[in-house]
């Protein structure tokens, strides 16, 4: 659908429009919420019915804390998890590939806990000694920011000491609705 330029007096009435509204999370600026969605002139003659365009949702983001419940169970090892990979030993484009490939079965099969192990991060720079010790723990936040499952992960924390711990991730996935 082509969009067309606000007017002068179009524009004024949307920037006072979303002046007063107040935003459900302060904080959090959605793009894409400057410009009114066109639907285009219906032909002479017809007047259809004005069609309502909704927003894009707000995307959800991962929670850093869970109920206490869910903490209770990560703090105490206790959680067991769904599915597990491993991903270090990999190369970085090896390990996002079978981490997104993880992620959809996970989430085809149910599965509400999926551990991932990345290995240790560098315990300094000065140890690597110019190896990519750490590439994968590095990237692989950025990677789940920027998946397709993105808004499907209610959090992600690291493992218990007995999964793995700060070379290990559960990834935990939100219910189906």
């Amino acid at each position: 659908m082509a969009r067309r330029h606000l007017s002068s007096e179009e524009q004024a009435l949307w920037t006072a429009l979303t002046k007063s509204v107040k935003p459900l999370r302060p904080g959090v600026r959605t793009a894409g919420l400057t410009a009114l969605p066109v639907i285009p002139p219906a032909p002479a003659g017809l007047m259809p019915p004005a069609i309502p365009v909704p927003f894009a949702a707000l995307p959800r983001t991962p929670a850093a804390v869970l109920d206490s419940g869910w903490e209770r169970r990560i703090r105490n090892g206790n959680l067991a998890p769904d599915m597990s990979i491993d991903l270090h030993g990999h190369s970085l484009a090896a390990a996002h590939s079978r981490l997104n490939q993880a992620l959809a079965a996970a989430w085809t099969r149910d599965a509400r806990v999926l551990l991932v192990v990345t290995g240790k991060p560098p315990k300094s720079a000065s140890s690597q000694g110019g190896s990519r010790r750490g590439a994968i723990r590095g990237e692989i936040g950025h990677w789940l920011e920027t998946s397709s499952y993105a808004d499907r992960i209610a959090s992600v924390r690291i493992a218990h000491q007995r999964h793995g711990g700060e070379g290990a991730l559960y990834i935990i996935l939100r219910r189906k609705k």
